[in-house]
């Protein structure tokens, strides 16, 4: 696989159709993605990072790295310089109202305002120290190494509904469940419940951007009940399933 190579991570504007997307590539400074309409999807090497509306996704320099479009995705693109929050890897990060305001002014009409000085370097100035005090989110789901592991992952990507237990999984893929434990630990940096939780979230957004009623993606994802995943849902994002897409 061709893997692009831009020296200038680029800014402005870029909607994209559902399921669509933008190929593996790098670029040689980092870059801000934000998805002010649908759930946006970066992929690398090391795993997947998801962020719907109120999240925004840190991709720094020399990051091999793919864009997909779940719903119909307007995907604002921050080029930047510097590196505001001192992080070598991606990150899912909080977007407050300032922030979204902040990435929408600068990717728009300022966008095309050449460098970055007077109004525009301004406007930068007050986006990189917004990103400086957005949090870091949990939306992060690491790739797993070891095959065995890899099997376990695989599976509950194809049904993230999948009832079976860690013993289960474990007998399954030929080993015990203290190894799978520990390997989920040591190459997922979180427990089989955890991870389990984060790639059941994960399937959620993208089944709500593609119009998905709450109940069936409840469903669809492993959650017993429409309420158990509202809840779930309302601590890992901070709202509810049905404003995900009207924030």
């Amino acid at each position: 696989m061709e893997i692009r190579h831009l020296p200038q991570a680029p800014t402005g504007l870029r909607p994209l159709a559902p399921g669509s997307g933008i190929d593996a590539h790098r670029h040689d400074t980092h870059q801000i993605v934000y998805a002010r309409h649908g759930v946006l999807s970066v992929t690398t090497g090391a795993g997947t990072w998801v962020a719907p509306a109120n999240r925004a996704i840190w991709i720094p320099a020399g990051t091999v790295h793919e864009h997909r479009a779940h719903g119909a995705t307007e995907v604002r693109l921050v080029g930047l310089t510097a590196n505001p929050l001192g992080l070598g890897r991606p990150a899912v990060l909080a977007v407050g109202p300032l922030l979204r305001e902040l990435i929408i002014a600068y990717t728009g009409e300022a966008a095309q305002a050449g460098p970055d000085g007077g109004e525009r370097g301004r406007l930068l100035a007050v986006l990189l120290d917004r990103l400086r005090r957005s949090p870091e989110q949990p939306l992060h789901l690491p790739t797993p190494r070891d095959p065995r592991l890899a099997a376990v992952c695989a599976a509950l990507h194809a049904d993230p509904a999948d009832p079976r237990t860690l013993a289960r999984h474990a007998a399954d893929a030929g080993t015990s469940d203290r190894t799978l434990a520990r390997l989920c630990r040591a190459e997922l940096g979180m427990t089989f419940p955890q991870w389990r939780t984060q790639l059941r979230l994960h399937h959620a957004l993208l089944l709500l951007a593609e119009g998905g009623a709450v109940t069936q993606v409840a469903h669809r994802c492993g959650w017993s009940s429409a309420s158990a995943f509202i809840d779930a849902f309302r601590r890992a994002l901070g709202y509810t399933p049905g404003r995900a897409f009207t924030l």
